[in-house]
């Protein structure tokens, strides 16, 4: 260790708690792109421009994040505001990382709701969901192109793909399955799963930081086994009085009882980022409780990709929709029943997020990446791609052929979606543009059909 990362570990105070307050509120706004771009943002931040962490540690603290269930953008703020400034500087980054999406999608979705069928609405949605077809297959070309890079792996994907289509395996069965197949070969085959752990390896170090990559690891985040229990029992104490509170106060039967129990489950099984939810998502959502139909789900997704934040936010547009359409508090009460329910979903989703960075954390904190932690994502994300396929073939069927097989199909639609994957690969467009340009289109198209 050089005397420049032990001075500057010295001079760490130079991150004031209201300096990253601030700065986490703004990431908070300005967090469009899905998680690689607000990762991109926070890597040139805080990496090239404020060097408050080296890249290599930015790197480690990244891959442990995409290892978690979870939104791995919000997960990794968290784990760098904790590491900055201990719990309350983690609480800070990631509830500031979420809390302006939740604001702006309760009133984007109370306005969808109460205006929708204004025609400009109805237009500019109806011109968002074939961008949203061609995103999500997008999604499925991008992980794909990153991650099947042997035989094997576009085995396992078009397996995935068959059982959700096919067979209608249920998500977690083929999370678990993918992930229990990773480990294995990674014994028998290393090679073809070990990419994930030599990412970003050979990265040089800076010796900037205010954390460098030699700077001493802070006192509160070295493990010790005593705090990761009390961690844990604190974290499970948290859930189970929010929790037990929804069940004394509406029952176990009522929708945000179920909303709070499902999320929580949805939150365990998010590997691979939200494209790899939604499915699981949708199919509660939709067909088990629900709480919104196909359409809804589709013009939920354009709004969370429209605004900052993680996409994972989508939960708060289902548990208003639900909170909504369930009238669970009368029908004088639409706003509060949504806005309520929004928040019931957003807690339960992003609850394990903070626990597994402050309780898995200290961990990572004391070692290094290595093939028996990166396998098994690495089988999760192969099959995630299939499954992503097949989300996106369920998508275009419902914008395609609104009324079903029988009836004929939407030509408008088609071309859209031929357009927007044209966009999206020949020209990279932008998604902000893409679904902006669209809408434009949308209402542009129920103009001229008026």
């Amino acid at each position: 260790m050089d005397d420049f990362d032990l001075m500057r570990h010295d001079e760490s105070q130079d991150v004031s708690l209201k300096e990253a307050f601030w700065y986490w509120l703004k990431l908070g706004f300005i967090s469009f792109g899905g998680p690689a771009g607000q990762i991109a943002i926070m890597h040139h931040d805080l990496v090239e421009k404020k060097h408050w962490i080296s890249e290599k540690r930015f790197l480690h603290a990244l891959n442990y994040c995409m290892l978690l269930p979870g939104p791995e953008a919000q997960q990794l703020a968290t784990y760098i505001g904790w590491l900055l400034h201990r719990t309350w500087g983690g609480i800070i980054a990631g509830g500031l990382f979420v809390l302006p999406s939740l604001l702006i999608l309760i009133l984007l979705t109370w306005i969808y709701l109460s205006y929708g069928h204004l025609p400009q609405i109805a237009g500019a949605l109806y011109g968002i969901k074939p961008a949203v077809v061609g995103i999500v297959l997008f999604a499925a070309y991008r992980i794909g192109s990153r991650v099947l890079k042997h035989p094997i792996l576009w085995i396992l994907s078009v397996a995935a793909f068959i059982a959700v289509a096919g067979f209608s395996v249920p998500f977690p069965y083929v999370i678990l399955s993918a992930a229990i197949l990773g480990y294995a070969g990674s014994r028998i085959r290393p090679a073809i799963f070990s990419h994930a752990a030599s990412a970003g390896a050979q990265v040089e170090s800076s010796s900037k930081a205010i954390i460098g990559d030699h700077t001493p690891t802070p006192d509160h985040a070295v493990f010790r086994w005593p705090h990761f229990f009390r961690l844990l029992a604190a974290g499970f104490a948290i859930w189970a009085l929010a929790f037990g509170l929804l069940i004394w106060l509406f029952g176990w039967q009522a929708t945000l009882t179920q909303m709070g129990w499902f999320f929580t489950k949805a939150a365990l099984l998010t590997f691979g980022g939200a494209y790899a939810v939604l499915p699981y998502v949708n199919e509660a959502a939709v067909q088990t409780y629900a709480w919104l139909t196909p359409g809804q789900m589709m013009d939920g997704l354009a709004l969370g990709e429209s605004t900052p934040g993680p996409l994972i936010m989508l939960v708060a547009f289902v548990g208003f929709v639900g909170g909504w359409t369930q009238q669970i508090f009368g029908s004088d009460s639409l706003f509060l029943a949504g806005a309520l329910a929004a928040c019931v979903a957003t807690f339960f989703t992003f609850l394990p997020s903070f626990l597994f960075i402050f309780i898995g954390a200290p961990f990572i904190e004391s070692s290094h990446g290595n093939l028996k932690f990166s396998a098994p994502l690495t089988g999760i994300t192969a099959a995630i791609v299939g499954v992503i396929f097949n989300l996106a073939l369920y998508f275009a069927y419902h914008v395609i052929w609104p009324a079903g097989w029988a009836d004929k199909l939407d030509l408008f639609s088609l071309m859209a979606t031929l357009a927007a994957l044209t966009g999206l690969f020949y020209y990279k467009i932008g998604i902000l543009r893409l679904i902006g340009g669209f809408a434009l289109a949308g209402i542009a198209n129920h103009a001229l059909l008026a």
